[in-house]
């Protein structure tokens, strides 16, 4: 079986392995790689999947293209996108947040780490659970605070991140979001 092998015969390679159980053995599989010549189609299936709503997905082929060429700024942005999608799904933005340091752009890292506050706030939100508001409130300030300060190096005619920012301030009044009040605040920890 082709990319398939058995723990302890598998070669030396820069590509991942999945482990599976099959019929009592547990199996290794290398993940195929793709071409460089491949990674503008599959950018646009990035594109296509999450316009589905099917970011696990769009995420899988981000990957493969970071596998291949491991500084491609579009498909680490897209993976920023692709995790942020999946919040609300048990995705953590700790993941999303070590993508960062990789753009090698600081406007467009000041930019995306507001997407990812933005995001967390949106799935608090739909979350729904006690304190959830307060949570969604805090991390919108701190996306508007990321906005700002990637408005202030931003590309002449980009207004990207001042969308953004008037976005937030509107979901604040939207859910009537406020402050943490004392009667809110957590315990603390012993």
């Amino acid at each position: 079986m082709l990319g398939v092998r058995y723990p302890g015969t598998l070669p030396a390679s820069r590509f991942l392995y999945c482990a599976l159980r099959h019929k009592g053995h547990i199996l290794m599989m290398e993940l195929k790689p793709i071409t460089k010549e491949g990674i503008p189609r599959a950018l646009e299936k990035i594109d296509r999947y999450r316009l589905l709503n099917e970011p696990a997905e769009a995420e899988s082929i981000c990957r493969d293209i970071i596998e291949v060429e491991p500084d491609h700024q579009k498909a680490l942005v897209m993976l920023i996108l692709t995790l942020s999608d999946q919040f609300s799904k048990g995705v953590t933005e700790k993941e999303a947040n070590s993508v960062l340091p990789r753009l090698k752009d600081e406007y467009k890292r000041a930019y995306y780490k507001g997407i990812i506050l933005e995001r967390l706030a949106k799935a608090a939100l739909v979350r729904a659970t006690h304190g959830s508001q307060f949570d969604a409130y805090e991390w919108l300030l701190e996306a508007m605070d990321a906005f700002e300060q990637a408005a202030a190096i931003r590309p002449p005619g980009n207004d990207d991140s001042v969308l953004r920012w008037n976005a937030c301030v509107r979901a604040i009044e939207r859910y009537r979001l406020s402050p943490r009040g004392k009667e809110h605040a957590e315990p603390p920890l012993e």
